[in-house]
């Protein structure tokens, strides 16, 4: 018999033991506009602010897909309802969220979700839209001014695509008939991810009008530092989940129990009690930022390009290789934690974390998902450590064979022979680059290294760099990953 459809109807019915929401969704208005409802942000944000509404019931979340409307179609007729599942070694643990009222597909529903973003219930506008949804060089952190979307909304303010248009015609509007400007609260995996997208929006606002941008200047952006890995779904997910629930579940997400937040506590507008579920609020996130960015986000990058080059379809099994784990231990240990300064905060202790979180079998969070989006990922992840590293005449070693693996993966050709379907803004330049170095290594490192978008202007032409660089290629190409890995791993 077909379990019926997960829905606000059927939630009493759901098996026993299931959390659902402790709070009437009938009484919940919407305080927040999500641009970017992905399966991050329903395992992360959605989870504390459902935690909260029990408190507060003005904290509704409404989420906008400004993309694809898959999220919409799939949530809609659950009425915003949907399963995260938490695992460990002990199995899967579900749970019912209700924070998301609603779901708009900004291609179809433009107009009402920017009526929304203007109006004065709603005080925080979040994003999760993934490095490349800022329209911006990751080299730099400036907004790419010749990106087609910014072009295109400079040109048609009032039908903006991306989230840097949306933001700051919404705002614009809430300008033009004197509302306060809402908080704008990035989510997002960026160097200070909220001074980012101020500097984007205000850059983007002024170039609409100087007036607006310099009234855009007094929005609060703070910024956050989010931490929860959230592997895709697969059917296998659904059904597993439709079983321990009783219902279908169009979309529900997978994730593990660890989940950290740190955010900076600047709500002109006000805020949900994040602190009282969880939430650590600070004057400044830029130290734990900067933490998760060089030790969780550079080793797991580290792990997919190397893990999936040899052979490994999921972290956890790249730490079931002793050689691998030895590697990652070290780019923390000794590359990653001396750049950070941190006072007061046992970065060991948060190394020993990583590693074990990395471990945990029922996770299944693939090198492939993790290896996507590379070119907009790597300035943050991986070159920054390095150049600080250089600055102080330090080894980079485990640092730059993450680099190389880079390099070695985007070519699309894996030690097989068999096509890598590389997903990248930057792929078909990359494929176009690789082609004509072929295989020789160092005409590899040259053409991807003079990507100014990635590398900037002063890593390619860097001697330590470049040679450190081309060596691990030489042995990437000639021996290996794994014999690559085991022979930096010492």
């Amino acid at each position: 018999m077909t379990s019926p459809r997960l829905s606000p109807e059927i939630l009493g019915g759901l098996r026993s033991g299931i959390g659902v929401p402790g709070y009437d969704r009938a009484k919940v208005t919407p305080g927040i506009v999500h641009l970017g409802i992905g399966a991050f942000h329903r395992a992360h944000m959605a989870v504390y602010v459902d935690d909260l509404l029990a408190q507060d019931a003005s904290w509704g979340i409404v989420g906008a897909s400004l993309r694809r409307p898959d999220t919409k179609e799939a949530l809609e007729p659950q009425g915003g309802l949907y399963t995260i599942a938490v695992r460990d070694a002990e199995g899967t643990h579900p749970r019912v969220i209700g924070s998301i009222l609603s779901v708009m597909d900004a291609n179809t529903e433009r107009e009402a979700l920017l009526e929304l973003m203007a109006s004065p219930a709603i005080r925080i506008v979040s994003l999760t839209v993934t490095e490349k949804g800022y329209c911006h060089d990751p080299a730099t952190g400036e907004l790419d001014e010749r990106h087609p979307d910014v072009v295109h909304d400079l040109a048609n303010p009032n039908a903006p695509k991306s989230a840097p248009g949306m933001l700051v015609e919404a705002l614009a509007r809430r300008k033009a008939a004197g509302t306060a400007p809402f908080t704008v609260l990035s989510c997002d995996n960026l160097p200070s991810n909220g001074e980012t997208a101020k500097r984007i929006v205000t850059r983007f606002a002024a170039l609409r009008d100087p007036t607006l941008g310099e009234w855009v200047k007094d929005v609060a952006f703070p910024s956050t530092m989010v931490d929860r890995i959230v592997p895709s779904t697969t059917d296998a997910d659904r059904a597993e989940v439709a079983e321990l629930i009783g219902a279908e579940d169009a979309w529900p997400i997978m994730t593990e129990p660890f989940t950290q937040w740190v955010i900076e506590d600047h709500f002109p507008a006000g805020r949900p009690a994040f602190e009282k579920v969880g939430g650590q609020l600070v004057e400044d996130v830029e130290p734990f930022e900067l933490m998760k960015l060089r030790m969780l986000n550079g080793s797991h990058s580290t792990m997919a390009y190397l893990g999936y080059l040899g052979g490994y379809q999921y972290i956890a099994e790249v730490m079931g290789d002793d050689a691998y784990v030895k590697l990652i231990h070290g780019l923390m240990t000794d590359e990653a934690m001396p750049t950070l300064d941190m006072p007061g905060t046992d970065l060991g202790a948060y190394r020993d974390q990583l590693l074990e979180r990395f471990r945990n079998p029922a996770l299944k969070h693939r090198t492939w998902q993790i290896a996507m989006d590379g070119s907009q990922k790597l300035p943050q992840r991986l070159l920054g450590t390095i150049r600080d590293r250089l600055k102080a005449g330090q080894d980079f070693s485990r640092l730059g064979l993450g680099v190389a693996a880079w390099m070695r993966y985007v070519t699309g050709v894996d030690e097989k022979g068999q096509e890598i379907d590389v997903r990248d803004p930057h792929a078909l330049k990359m494929h176009e680059i690789a082609a004509d170095a072929g295989d020789d290594p160092v005409a590899l490192f040259e053409g991807l290294s003079s990507l100014t978008e990635i590398f900037g202007s002063d890593l390619a032409d860097n001697e330590t760099f470049r040679t450190t660089v081309i060596g691990h290629l030489e042995n990437l190409f000639d021996e290996g990953a794994r014999a690559t890995v085991a022979k930096v791993a010492g």
